[in-house]
C-alpha cells in the first residue's frame, strides 16, 4: 500500500533512538500517522515541528500497519510560529481540535481551513477569528454544527445577534431581547449578514466567539468523551486579552 497527499504536521513522538511517530493532518488521507526514520537529525529536526506544511509519501505492507513516511517540506511555517507564545498556543490548540477527528477519514475542508489559519497568525486579531471558525467548523464536522443562517423563532436573516444556548440557532435582536440575559452573543464576524470583512468588531467580539464555540465544544463533544478544553485553549484566549489590554491602555 502506498499514497502520495499534502500535509500539516500536527505532532511527533519519538520511537526508539532515532525515529519518530508523525501525525500529519492531509489533504485527502486525513488525520494519519507514519514512522519517519532518521527523524533525530540535523536535516530533519527543523522540519518535523508541527505547522510545517509537507509532501507526504506513505507506505506499508498493509493498509492498516502503521506505515513509513518519507516527507518534503513545502512551507516551513514553524520557525516563524515558535517566536510568538500566542502563536505556540494556538497550534498545539488547532493540533487538539483535529484530534477530535476520526483517523484516517477525509476532512478537506478542515484541511484548508487549517492552512488558512496557520497562515494569518501574524495578526493575533485574525489569528483569534480564524481560530474561532476553525471551532465552529470542527463542530459541523462531527455533527454538531450550529444554525446560524436564521432567526429560530422568526425566520428572519437580518440582525441575527444571540444565539440560543440549547439549540444552537440564532436569535434575532427583536426575538430574543426578552430573554437576552440567557442567550449567548453572536459576534460580527460570525453572522451570514455580515461581509468577510476582518475589521469593525472588537475584542469582546472575538472573547463572545470563544464562549460560543467553547460551550458546545465542551458540551456535545469533549465532555462526552470525558475531556475538556485544552489548557492551549486557555493559553491562547489570555493571550488575547493581554494583547487587547495594551491597547486599551492610553
Amino acid at each position: 500500500m502506498d499514497w502520495s497527499d499534502e500535509g500539516i504536521i500536527l505532532g511527533v513522538r519519538r520511537h526508539g533512538e532515532a525515529g519518530a511517530i508523525v501525525e500529519l493532518l492531509t489533504r485527502s488521507h486525513g488525520r494519519h500517522l507514519g514512522m519517519v526514520r532518521g527523524a533525530a537529525s540535523a536535516r530533519m529536526r527543523p522540519l518535523l515541528q508541527p505547522g510545517n506544511s509537507v509532501l507526504a509519501s506513505w507506505r506499508a505492507r498493509l493498509d492498516e500497519h502503521l506505515g513509513y513516511y518519507q516527507l518534503e517540506a513545502t512551507k516551513m511555517r514553524a520557525a516563524t510560529l515558535l517566536a510568538s507564545s500566542h502563536a505556540v498556543y494556538g497550534v498545539t490548540h488547532l493540533a487538539s481540535l483535529a484530534r477530535l477527528l476520526p483517523e484516517r477519514d477525509p476532512h478537506e475542508e478542515i484541511y484548508q481551513r487549517l492552512i488558512l489559519t496557520l497562515d494569518d497568525f501574524d495578526d493575533l486579531g485574525i489569528a483569534a477569528a480564524h481560530l474561532i471558525r476553525f471551532e465552529l467548523a470542527i463542530l459541523a464536522e462531527l455533527g454538531f454544527g450550529l444554525d446560524l443562517s436564521a432567526c429560530a423563532a422568526t425566520g428572519a436573516t437580518t440582525e441575527l445577534i444571540y444565539v440560543s444556548p440549547k439549540s444552537g440557532s440564532a436569535v434575532s435582536r427583536t426575538a430574543g431581547e426578552p430573554w437576552r440575559d440567557k442567550l449567548l452573543r453572536l459576534p460580527p464576524f460570525l453572522r451570514d449578514d455580515e461581509t468577510e470583512s476582518e475589521s469593525g468588531w472588537s475584542g469582546q467580539d472575538l472573547f463572545d466567539g470563544f464562549a460560543l464555540t467553547g460551550r458546545f465544544l465542551l458540551r456535545n463533544v469533549l465532555e462526552p468523551r470525558g475531556q475538556g478544553h485544552s489548557d492551549a485553549r486557555a493559553g491562547f484566549i489570555n493571550a488575547v486579552a493581554r494583547a487587547m489590554a495594551r491597547v486599551a491602555v492610553p
